[in-house]
C-alpha cells in the first residue's frame, strides 16, 4: 500500500443492536467495510454534479455569454466594501 493510500483516519459512530443486526445480515463482510463503501459511493454520487455538467448547444451558448459579459454593477455592494471592516483594529 502506498503512503498515498495509507489508512490514517478512523470513523466511529454509535448505532442500536437492532441497526448493527441488519447492517451485519445485508454485509456479507465487516460491518465496516459495508459502510464504508456504501458510504463512499453515496459521497461520489453527490459530487457526481459537482465535478462536470453537460449542455446543449444553445445552452452552452448562453453559458459562454454570460461568462464573457461583463460584471454587473452591484451598488450595495460597491458600498459594503467601502465600509470599514469589524475584523479590522479600531
Amino acid at each position: 500500500m502506498s503512503a498515498q493510500n495509507a489508512k490514517t483516519e478512523k470513523l466511529d459512530r454509535r448505532l442500536s443492536r437492532q441497526a448493527k443486526h441488519v447492517l451485519r445480515i445485508a454485509a456479507h463482510r465487516t460491518v465496516s467495510e459495508f459502510v464504508l463503501e456504501d458510504a463512499f459511493a453515496r459521497a461520489e454520487e453527490t459530487l457526481a454534479d459537482r465535478r462536470s455538467f453537460s449542455l446543449n448547444g444553445e445552452q452552452w451558448t448562453a453559458f459562454v455569454a454570460a461568462l464573457d459579459a461583463p460584471p454587473r454593477e452591484l451598488p450595495r455592494l460597491k458600498k459594503l466594501f467601502q465600509e470599514k471592516s469589524i475584523f479590522e483594529p479600531a
